[in-house]
């Protein structure tokens, strides 16, 4: 069975930065594409980065280029995603995701490709 459970999340002024880790257990780290994907009250989940197996290409939102980065770390099993300059409208409920291990997904951005999903850390900017 597989677990993602997030953290690092909190409530930060405008202009800061956050860390957030995903810890993944029960699939295999290394071959699987991962995610981070967001919801806003009242918004749709939306994508916000993935890293994609094999190869490790980055994809991001529009919104979040040059101020987040995705990485993970196969030894600790761990995604992150380092935002830095964080803006009130990046307030969301913070997911990460996992697409099936060694599964190729040719579209990394889109949610229907991911079979497991954390339960959500909050983020929260204030201006």
């Amino acid at each position: 069975q597989v677990h993602l459970v997030e953290s690092g999340g909190g409530l930060v002024q405008a202009g800061a930065s956050l860390s957030l880790s995903c810890a993944i257990s029960g699939r295999t780290f290394s071959t699987t594409t991962m995610g981070w994907f967001r919801q806003a009250p009242g918004k749709e989940r939306e994508f916000v980065a993935a890293i994609r197996w094999p190869g490790s290409l980055r994809y991001y939102a529009d919104s979040v280029k040059g101020r987040f980065a995705i990485s993970r770390d196969s030894d600790k099993h761990t995604l992150y995603l380092q935002m830095d300059g964080l803006r009130p409208e990046d307030t969301a409920v913070y997911y990460c995701a996992a697409a099936p291990t060694g599964r190729y997904v040719s579209t990394p951005a889109q949610s229907r490709d991911y079979d497991s999903w954390g339960q959500g850390t909050q983020v929260t900017v204030s201006s």
